[in-house]
């Protein structure tokens, strides 16, 4: 079968001749863009109260009380960090000045709302959710959509996949984007999918997007590990659509915008991306630099990576974030109202399926190798990382979050839900069957949640870093606050006990955010034991 061949069903797919009528296309989107911000929202709200863990104790207070008041210097306080970074083995600027944005936007958001930086450190995950399944649908409408992207109506892909994307987001482990540091790479993987959709859109190359590529394509190497995908996974899909979606022969595909573009961006990450792992290369040949950097290729990798890529699925998700969980978790209010509310929303999608465009064949392969694509480029960073290696099990690699998580879940969510369109692509019904089990297992992942929630806030060192927050948030300037804090602090401190530089860390975080909000130290007479 040719390129021109499979293209045609698109042309005659869906309304046609004179069932063919005008669309109200900003309509539909602005029902597909409602349901992006909704259903991140409901599934992660059981989440709202989850303790901060790891380096979140201690960088949304130190970050955001450096920053509250000067913003600016987190570039010139990443900058001059630089090379403590490069020495230990990762060079991650830009990536880290958006870590830094998002700390302190915790800590703005709680001193403006009077609420725990804890509360707020989960609402800037869900807002990094919802622009990720947002980018997920537009990056999908880019690969599938010939004409412009909000001209016409959206397609069913687009109706279906705020509810897969949702789906996804199970808090499977204490290392999962949904529980650690989920602002900073859910944010990352929207900003590699909007880069595809971007290479996907050009129709014209003029000089300012070659200089704009060439200077994105040097930018993404020093963001981070996961946006090194951006450049490949824009290669991919230019491809994938010009071949699968315009039906464009190899001389044409090779000479489109879209490739040559793709083209700009490796040349504009390759020399920075070279120079920078041979600069670590020379810093950590001797082994000395962080462990969670090192990098393997071996026979382990080869059983990691399928691993990996099988981790985004939601039944393996429910088991890691239930695993601990008391009696019967699927039972009780809050399954039956997650399900009211997406069931809800379901139903007017449901209503609108009609009016929505169904792509062809073609479209719907092109679109499924693009997010098998950006599903095993997730998954490499795990399969070469010597701390995966190390400390994840079988069993773990299946069922355990990790930082992948960002860019597995909604690329396997992306593909299921164009195979499934793909396969039952002739039956009518098929469209709201996908939608009645991506439904409940929304609903179930809603649940799995809550169950994770209920047993992460019966952890001491949690409940622990759930009051200091609270102390942070509601901050008392009276001699009895001031009391309660050093107690806290106290506490924390016994707690890192032979840990003298995280004793240090923890004391200097909570006094820079206390000096931004209060002008007084967190503690002003500290009691040590």
């Amino acid at each position: 079968m040719t390129a021109q061949t499979v293209t045609l069903p698109q042309q005659s797919e869906g309304r046609s001749g004179s069932q063919r009528r005008s669309v109200p296309g900003p309509r539909l989107w602005g029902h597909v863009l409602r349901r992006c911000l909704l259903l991140p929202m409901i599934v992660l709200l059981p989440l709202i109260a989850v303790a901060p863990r790891g380096d979140h104790r201690f960088n949304i207070y130190w970050h955001g009380g450096l920053f509250l008041d000067h913003p600016q210097r987190i570039i010139t306080h990443t900058i001059g960090t630089g090379e403590t970074y490069l020495r230990l083995g990762n060079f991650r600027p830009l990536g880290r000045m958006l870590e830094k944005f998002l700390d302190l936007l915790v800590l703005l958001g709680a001193e403006q709302l009077h609420i725990s930086p804890a509360i707020m450190l989960r609402v800037v995950t869900a807002g990094a959710a919802v622009a990720l399944t947002t980018a997920v649908v537009i990056f999908a409408e880019s690969v599938l959509t010939r004409g412009p992207l909000f001209g016409s109506a959206p397609s069913l892909v687009a109706l279906l996949l705020p509810y897969a994307v949702a789906s996804g987001l199970v808090a499977a482990g204490t290392n999962s984007t949904t529980t650690l540091f989920g602002g900073l790479y859910l944010s990352t993987s929207a900003l590699v999918l909007l880069v595809a959709a971007a290479a996907c859109r050009l129709e014209r190359l003029r000089w300012w997007h070659a200089v704009l590529a060439v200077t994105i394509g040097g930018a993404l190497a020093v963001f981070n590990e996961p946006a090194y995908f951006a450049v490949p996974l824009a290669t991919v899909a230019v491809l994938a659509r010009g071949w699968f979606v315009l039906g464009q022969r190899s001389r044409e595909l090779l000479m489109s915008s879209g490739v040559r573009l793709a083209a700009l961006l490796w040349a504009g990450f390759l020399p920075v991306f070279a120079v920078v792992r041979w600069i670590i290369r020379g810093y950590c040949s001797d082994g000395g630099c962080y462990h969670g950097s090192d990098v393997v290729v071996d026979a382990r990798s080869l059983l990691v990576l399928p691993a990996r890529m099988l981790a985004w699925l939601p039944p393996a998700q429910w088991q890691s974030a239930t695993e601990k969980s008391t009696g019967n978790w699927l039972w009780g209010v809050l399954p039956i109202v997650a399900f009211l509310l997406i069931a809800g929303l379901s139903v007017r999608t449901l209503k609108v399926f009609s009016e929505a465009t169904r792509p062809g064949g073609g479209p719907l392969r092109g679109l499924a190798i693009a997010a098998l694509a950006f599903l095993g480029f997730g998954a490499l960073p795990a399969a070469l990382s010597v701390e995966v290696h190390d400390y994840f099990d079988v069993r773990a690699l299946i069922e355990q979050g990790w930082r992948d998580s960002a860019v597995t879940v909604p690329a396997g969510m992306l593909l299921a839900v164009a195979v499934l369109l793909l396969v039952a692509r002739s039956s009518r019904s098929a469209p709201a069957v996908i939608l009645a089990a991506l439904v409940l297992c929304a609903t179930v992942s809603t649940t799995a949640n809550r169950a994770y929630a209920n047993t992460s806030a019966s952890w001491a060192s949690a409940q622990l870093d759930n009051r200091i927050a609270l102390a942070v948030g509601g901050f008392e300037r009276s001699p009895a606050g001031n009391e309660r804090r050093c107690a806290l602090l106290d506490e924390g401190l016994r707690n890192l006990d032979g840990e003298p530089v995280r004793q240090k860390r923890l004391t200097e975080s909570l006094d820079a955010a206390a000096n931004a909000l209060a002008g007084v130290p967190f503690c002003q007479v500290l009691r040590l034991r």
